[in-house]
């Protein structure tokens, strides 16, 4: 399904409507004030939730108008990746007289809605978030904003208003297609547990998707929680192939991780990429100062942060299809061998 426009702001109106209250009780609960009934505000609060309604925060003189705000949610800060994103993002907007106000959610749904929640009560002039599964209440707020609302990293799924990002399954698959070129036969993987990072998820769906179509399959897995570190890869590499030693390939689900895993094979004398390829994602400058440079994948996040900012600008028309996909693309790097023939 094509990804519509955002809807008309809602009112008090609506809520009332569909409540069944009065717009002074709607407004009385809303703001947590006069003597309503808890049944009343169990009502009101219900059909605000699902309707995807946020009170106005602007003053009375303002209310009719949007600030000059862009709200930017993504899941984290320490992770190397979004600070380039947030970089794109502040470049475009520099001379827009447009601000970039950053919510962050911890890869939490219940914490992306709160955010959420506080930034649109603000009115913003538009919402940059990353990612495209959110809850149905965040959903319903997105596509009841009434402002553009550009999804980013990621277009494999159905967006609420514009996409910009890469393909995660096309990138895992073409990620595969390069090892089983180059000869590689006992695969390995080291990645999140992915509950919630579903581009992860997703890359590793088109990895195996395209191993399948090989007659292959993952022989090994190492699983980990909480945020990526070298000493986390270090640790996961260690795990792995202790367990399953005649890997000849590991695959990362960043490269945070793979730098770590590649350190541990350098200590442990292992001949890269003879003996053992590596591979990560998302082609972060950390990997420039590394005495061997890992193989990974460039995901475009400096140019999704742009694209996604000229578009809440106005200085891009989003396409017909509200689709900017943009190609990941691998870098050989030294971890990976050149194509057998």
């Amino acid at each position: 399904m094509t990804p519509s426009r955002p809807r008309r702001p809602l009112t008090l109106r609506d809520v009332s409507e569909a409540s069944g209250v009065s717009e002074m009780t709607v407004s009385r609960v809303l703001r947590n004030r006069g003597d309503v009934s808890a049944a009343t505000r169990e009502k009101v609060l219900t059909a605000a939730k699902t309707l995807g309604y946020v009170p106005n925060k602007i003053a009375g003189g303002l209310a009719s108008q949007r600030v000059n705000l862009v709200a930017v949610v993504i899941p984290s800060l320490s992770n190397l990746v979004f600070p380039d994103v947030l970089g794109g993002i502040s470049a475009e907007l520099d001379d827009t007289g447009l601000q970039p106000v950053v919510g962050v959610t911890n890869y939490s749904p219940a914490r992306e809605e709160m955010v959420l929640y506080d930034m649109l009560s603000w009115r913003p002039s538009g919402v940059i978030l990353a990612g495209l599964e959110h809850s149905k209440a965040a959903r319903a707020m997105l596509e009841s904003a009434g402002i553009p609302v550009v999804e980013i990293m990621d277009v494999d799924g159905e967006g609420i208003d514009t996409l910009v990002g890469i393909s995660h399954i096309r990138a895992g698959r073409e990620m595969a297609e390069r090892i089983l070129a180059a000869g590689y036969r006992r695969i390995g993987f080291v990645g999140t547990h992915m509950p919630e990072d579903h581009r992860a998820r997703k890359r590793l769906v088109g990895f195996e998707e395209r191993l399948a179509e090989a007659g292959l399959h993952l022989e090994a897995r190492e699983y980990y929680q909480g945020g990526s570190s070298l000493l986390k890869g270090r640790e996961l590499t260690e795990r792995i192939l202790t367990r399953a030693p005649d890997l000849d390939f590991i695959y990362y689900s960043n490269d945070m991780i793979g730098a770590g895993g590649l350190l541990y094979c350098l200590d442990k004398g292992y001949d890269i990429p003879e003996r053992i390829g590596l591979a990560g994602f998302n082609g972060v400058d950390l990997l420039d100062g590394l005495p061997v440079r890992l193989t990974t994948t460039d995901a475009r996040r400096v140019e999704i942060g742009r694209r996604a900012a000229r578009i809440v600008a106005g200085k891009d028309v989003a396409p017909p299809d509200r689709i900017v996909a943009l190609t990941p693309t691998v870098i050989p790097g030294d971890t990976i061998r050149a194509a057998r023939e």
